[in-house]
């Protein structure tokens, strides 16, 4: 074996045959084989087998010759090499380094002791000779041992055949070098009079708590912390609480003299191994150890190691040690009294850990029911001139205390070290008490219950700061547990899969799940099947990520980082919004990507606001990185998504996620403005007309909705989404939600933003899993993406993921924040970004080099640069004619990463849903055949068997029929209903939505009836054709903003689908004025998205108050410019039933504002006969048909809506015939050509416009500033006096207030 080391150490391969010759250091062969054959002409037995083998085939043919074992190296040294000395000769010598110092290695002393049958040589392969190769090839031949007992019993083995390289004569060398040191040095130290204190200490405490460091630093920056590591710190510790001791003795003008030392001066004793495997001890010194914590303590401790295996340690480094502390302890030694160096006062030993000899048969089970634990031994041995042995012996005191946790020591290693758990308490096992015992498996399962419950509690989730939480439920000795429980079996009820396990490997598995840098709520949901689900899935064995998801995960992270990093260098001021500090929400939601391409997910929809948004963009969502830096340059592409008329990081896109293997999802990201969450509810109505159009039940197009912590907690419109996610008219299947809590809004923090201890505390109940985890721990993110993708699809509700993590800069890239938070930006300014953390954890774990890292950045912001000079040359489309389609020009950079991307195909710019002529009908017209309104009746009477609808209901149906034969005019009402029925019938689907309109506010639609008797549904509209379109009525809860933004993103994406929302009262869309401001009027202007969002009011002045009165109809005609709204105020059924239809067919598609009557859904005036219904179309302007001689006219009444009929009532209470009244039923676009045609047939006339609302509101202010004006003739204004509110309170100023506006109508 030792030859095979030494053919090795030349480059010798074992394939061939080393023959060793005859040197200095090498016996002679030919005495050696003399002597080994004496011995098996002896014994053979005597011989090891290959030995054997040679001599019994010695005189055989060649070819069937064993081959002569090597013969072993003496390990003497030649006249120019320095004998080393041996480490127990050197325990406590400190040594200078040699003048030409050979490369050495640092290795830990080990008790090396081969058992015999370990140390038989290793057998090369054997020398064939092929010289007479006409003979047939011979057999193998081997001897075997001797069957007969008697002859092993007979003979015994020397012990000199155990020798590998011994002297075979005397020798004397003279000692050289370093050896000569170390002699002279002991010979110095017999001249200190010295003196040892010995101590027992238990290691339990030392075992555990190291144990739970190095299970740390192997999940995060690797390495080790070993037990001279924590000894010697906790030896430092305490020559710091006993300073008296860190002395030295000296001599002052010849006298005696102490000197105290200002600094510990940490002598570490390192056994070092030359190639040769020559041992030698090195005794360099951690100078001012007692500066140091105890992570810089290890730091320097690590370097002192490496550079003596090095050989580089300078004569420095083994100069001023106080105090030095030797572990001979690895070598098994149980105690020792090392040599105590001249300029030294104290030298600690360290003896073998391990349980007390009388205790080591015993087995580990035993041992651990008794309470068992290993220990070790502690001596002092100072110099008595100036230590006294008390004094010794209470520095061993302390170190005890250190050791065994009774002062703090291992909580602040712990802090040093930043682990984010508690270390374990010293404490005595409890006697054996029977009753106790049986105990003990129900506070196990109390304990695992509490993890479970409040384990997040204690969890690493916090990347800005370290710091240990703590909650006493999750304390041992809470449930009457301590450390001598840890290897003591206890059942765990299936916890962890197993019926039972040691209480540290429990431990070690809820801590793994509940407490690292993940901290998942789960135990509110009331649902024991999907609190089982998200056990079964987490309380597993931790497994790392393979190597290639480690780098891929880092390249993810490297193209965020390096994206902002590049905008900020070359758009330096510019607003972006940037991701930084948050980066792992790209790895995050690349991987959710992932898996729904690998699981047949049709699409993911996004919904963010601007933070980071340009981040996903360019990284997930696929907009090229040259429209981007265009953007930033200050230009648009003309055939882009979005439209021109917002800043960049509003905008929205959308593409296809592609894997390598040729899987692939696609992915939409929808526009939103700065209004914080306004996009949620919209997102989820694009998802589900998605959804709806694709018509699988497992609802396979996800929705993520991105958040910010404080707008979330924040936002009233988060928590009506969420309302939203399990009713049966606006559920998607589950959306995920990714909260990107960078611990701040704007310049508040939570303290002053929430009431709660998390962002998410107001969504428990919802019964949904909230995961919080530590955005400096990508994997721990990508753990919480795959388990929420998992759970979504599972149980098909919504999931949380709360990724803690800080904003690097402040809310825009001009904003200083530390103006703010100086204490906050002070720690952020100081910690390393996310990528720097992930690599020095692979790297110290060693997984990756720093060169491939830096490499991989470079390439990266290497291609950044040539794109973005390409587009300052020609602009984006330059780079997309080089590169279409593809967001780099490298595809090496994207290697194994979702290949999103922007069609290069410059017809594909837009979402199909939103592509001219989409759900057209061509030669619609808004009028409706008899037979169509006569089928609606008749569905309106036909009722399903057995089903008994309220007598009043039966009524109702019965007049809806006579309305439908033409036998009685048609009411409001049923005419909505004829729209919706002919719509479904041609094939356009019908939503309406909104609070109580099943029923209507005003008990006018009644379009779901309702079993009198047991309060079975029946829709009359869904029973029309077998092949007609979709009918959905939808009861909302009472919420106005998160049903609007649901409603309005539906009809974006559901072009084919008349969608209505109706306000319960006009103005109580007030409560939706966001979605109204941002989405329903600018959309399209700002990001050429097009809606047909039908937006009913109830509007009227009926004496209701100010509150329920008015729908605000200044509002919509303040907002309407180019186009944008189609605004009405129908009078009549018919004029409404033709609004509808036309509506749904008109194209480009456009929002339309409804003001809608209270008063006229019963008023007998106010309806149509059925005529209306079968021909003709919307009226912009209806003219007054009752007047017979236009030219005897001489006062015109414009009006609209409800007050027409107050003055028809008015007039023919007054017999006018010279009035003439005309309705304005379109209020935008202006109906300017016919208003002018109305008026031309009365030429004689005055012009008044007559209005409900006061002077300030209502239609005046936009009709006089661009209707009036261009009619030529002077308008005249009746109304109410202006007002700061919408009407009159008390209902005998409302009826004072409309006779005076009816008289000074008629009266001007």
């Amino acid at each position: 074996m030792v030859a095979a080391r030494q053919a090795r150490a030349r480059g010798v391969s074992q394939t061939e045959e080393y023959v060793p010759t005859h040197t200095v250091s090498q016996p002679d062969p030919q005495w050696y084989l003399a002597k080994m054959r004496e011995l098996y002409d002896r014994d053979p037995q005597l011989l090891d087998p290959s030995w054997r083998a040679y001599f019994a085939t010695e005189s055989a043919p060649p070819q069937l010759r064993a081959k002569r074992p090597d013969i072993p190296e003496e390990l003497a040294v030649t006249a120019e090499e320095t004998p080393a000395s041996s480490p127990g000769d050197q325990a406590s010598t400190p040594q200078a380094p040699a003048a030409e110092p050979a490369p050495v290695s640092a290795t830990p002393p080990t008790l090396d002791i081969e058992e015999a049958e370990g140390a038989q040589a290793t057998h090369d392969a054997p020398v064939v000779s092929v010289t007479r190769s006409d003979l047939p090839p011979a057999p193998p031949a081997a001897l075997a041992e001797a069957t007969s007992p008697y002859t092993r019993l007979q003979h015994g083995r020397a012990a000199f055949t155990r020798s590998h390289g011994a002297p075979t004569h005397d020798e004397l060398r003279v000692l050289k070098s370093a050896a000569r040191a170390t002699a002279k040095h002991m010979e110095a130290s017999l001249s200190i009079p010295t003196a040892t204190s010995q101590r027992q200490i238990p290691a339990k405490l030392l075992i555990e708590n190291r144990a739970l460091i190095n299970a740390h630093l192997a999940r995060t920056v690797g390495g080790k912390v070993s037990f001279t590591h924590l000894i010697g710190y906790a030896l430092v510790e305490a020559l710091c609480e006993m300073p008296d001791l860190n002395v030295r003795y000296t001599l002052e003008g010849g006298k005696p003299a102490i000197e105290q030392l200002a600094h510990i001066g940490f002598g570490l004793a390192i056994d070092v191994a030359d190639a040769q495997g020559n041992h030698s001890l090195k005794v360099p010194v951690i100078h001012d150890a007692d500066t140091l914590t105890f992570s810089e303590f290890v730091a320097a401790y690590q370097d002192l190691v490496a550079r003596a295996r090095t050989a580089t340690l300078t004569t420095a480094d083994f100069q001023g040690a106080s105090v030095t502390l030797t572990n001979p302890g690895t070598l098994g030694t149980t105690t020792s009294v090392p040599r105590l160096m001249v300029g030294q006062g104290l030298i600690v030993g360290v003896g073998a850990t391990d349980y007390p000899a009388e205790f080591r048969g015993v087995s580990p089970k035993r041992l651990a029911s008794l309470g068992i634990g290993k220990t070790m031994y502690f001596s002092s041995t100072y110099d008595h001139r100036i230590i006294q042995g008390a004094a010794s012996g209470r520095l061993l005191a302390l170190v005890d205390a250190k050791l065994s946790g009774r002062d703090g020591f291992y909580e602040r290693v712990f802090t040093s070290m930043h682990v984010p758990a508690r270390p374990y308490a010293w404490e005595a096992d409890y006697d054996y008490d029977p009753n106790r015992e049986k105990g003990k498996p129900a506070r196990i399962a109390e304990l695992i219950q509490a993890y479970r419950s409040r384990g997040h509690l204690a969890a690493d989730t916090d990347p800005l700061a370290y710091r240990v939480r703590r909650h006493p439920d999750l304390d041992l000795s809470s449930y009457g547990l301590s450390v001598w429980d840890l290897d003591r079996p206890f059942p765990t009820g299936g916890f962890g899969g197993s019926d039972q396990m040691l209480l540290r490997d429990i431990l070690t598995r809820l801590h793994d799940t509940y407490t690292r840098t993940v901290g998942i709520e789960y135990m509110h949901i009331q649902d024991p099947e999907q609190r089982a689900w998200v056990q079964q899935r987490i309380e597993r064995p931790y497994e790392a990520p393979s190597p290639d998801a480690q780098r891929h995960i880092l390249g993810t992270l490297i193209r965020a980082e390096a994206f902002e990093e590049f905008l900020q260098t070359k758009f330096m001021g510019q607003k972006r919004f940037s991701l930084e500090g948050g980066e792992s929400l790209i790895p995050l939601l690349d991987h959710i990507l992932a898996d729904s391409a690998r699981t047949g997910i049709h699409e993911v929809a996004i919904g963010m606001a601007h933070r980071g948004r340009l981040n996903v963009l360019a990284n997930i969502a696929g907009k090229s990185y040259a429209q981007i830096f265009d953007e930033f340059e200050g230009n648009y592409m003309p055939n882009s998504v979005q439209g021109s008329g917002d800043v960049k990081y509003h905008l929205g896109t959308w593409g296809v996620y592609s894997l390598d293997d040729g899987l692939a999802t696609k992915v939409y990201m929808a526009a939103n403005p700065s209004h914080l969450e306004a996009a949620d509810g919209v997102l989820e109505g694009i998802v589900r007309a998605k959804q709806e159009h694709l018509g699988d039940p497992d609802l396979p197009i996800i929705p993520i909705l991105i958040h910010g912590d404080a707008a979330f907690i924040g936002q009233g419109v988060v928590q009506e989404t969420f309302n939203l996610s399990q009713l049966e008219g606006y559920k998607t299947g589950g959306t995920i939600h990714i909260i990107v809590n960078n611990q701040i809004g704007f310049t508040t923090g939570p303290t002053q933003g929430r009431s709660t201890g998390y962002a998410t505390d107001l969504a428990k109940g919802l019964q949904v899993p909230i995961l919080h985890v530590n955005a400096d721990d990508p994997e721990a993110v990508i753990r919480c993406a795959h388990l929420a993708f998992a759970y979504r699809n599972a149980f098909h509700k919504d999931v949380i993921i709360d990724m803690v993590c800080y904003r690097r800069r402040g809310h825009n890239e001009g904003d200083d924040p530390s103006m703010t938070q100086p204490v906050m930006y002070s720690l952020i300014d100081r910690i390393p970004s996310t990528r720097a953390v992930y690599i020095r954890g692979l790297v110290g774990r060693g997984q990756l080099t720093e060169d491939e890292a830096r490499q991989s950045i470079a390439q990266y912001e290497a291609e950044l640069g040539r794109i973005l000079e390409e587009t300052r040359a020609g602009g984006a489309s330059s780079v997309s004619e080089i590169n279409p389609g593809s967001r780099t020009h490298d595809p090496a950079l994207t290697v194994g990463v979702g290949e999103a991307g922007e069609s290069p195909d410059e017809e594909w710019t837009m979402p199909e849903s939103q592509m001219p002529g989409i759900g057209m009908m061509i030669g619609w017209t808004s009028a409706s055949p008899a037979k169509q309104l006569r089928r609606i009746g008749r569905a309106h009477t036909r009722f399903p068997e057995g089903f008994e609808p309220h007598p009043k209901l039966r009524q109702l149906c019965e007049r809806r029929l006579e309305m439908a034969l033409g036998n009685k005019p048609v009411d409001w009402g049923f005419a909505e209903l004829l729209a919706f029925g002919t719509l479904l019938m041609e094939g356009t689907g019908v939503r309406l939505s909104g609070e109580d309109v099943a029923r209507a506010t005003f008990v006018q639609r009644h379009a779901v009836l309702h079993d009198a008797d047991n309060g079975r549904e029946f829709t009359p509209l869904r029973f029309l054709t077998e092949n007609q379109a979709r009918f959905d009525v939808w009861n909302s809860p009472l919420s106005e903003y998160g049903v609007l933004a649901f409603d309005y993103g539906y009809s974006v994406e559901s072009p084919e689908t008349l969608t209505i929302w109706e306000a319960q009262f006009g103005d109580f869309a007030n409560g939706a004025q966001t979605v109204i401001d941002e989405f329903v009027c600018s959309a399209e202007q700002k990001w050429g998205q097009r809606s047909s969002l039908v937006m009913l009011l109830p509007h009227g002045y009926e004496g209701q108050g100010p509150d329920h009165s008015s729908a605000r109809i200044e509002r919509y005609l303040q907002l309407a410019a180019e186009d944008n709204m189609w605004i009405v105020q129908p009078s009549t059924p018919a004029n409404y039933f033709h609004m509808l239809r036309t509506q749904a067919y008109k194209r480009p598609r456009k929002p339309l504002i409804a003001f809608t009557p209270k008063q006229l859904l019963r008023l007998s005036a106010a309806s149509s006969p059925i005529e209306e219904f079968t021909s003709g179309g919307f009226q912009p302007v209806i003219g007054d048909s009752t007047i017979t001689d236009p030219a005897s006219v001489t006062r015109v009444l414009a009006c609209s809506g409800r007050l027409y009929y107050d003055l028809v009532k008015e007039r023919e209470r007054r017999a006018d015939t010279s009035t003439a009244i005309i309705r304005l039923e379109q209020l935008y676009p202006l109906p300017e050509a016919e208003v002018a045609e109305a008026l031309a047939q009365y030429p004689n006339a005055t012009v008044t416009w007559v209005q409900d609302e006061p002077r300030n509101q209502g239609a005046w202010p936009h009709l006089a500033l661009n209707l009036f004006p261009s009619l030529g003739r002077p308008v005249r204004l009746v109304s109410r006096p202006e007002s700061a509110t919408t009407a009159a309170g008390r209902a005998s100023l409302h009826k004072e207030q409309a006779a005076t506006l009816i008289a000074q109508a008629f009266e001007g």
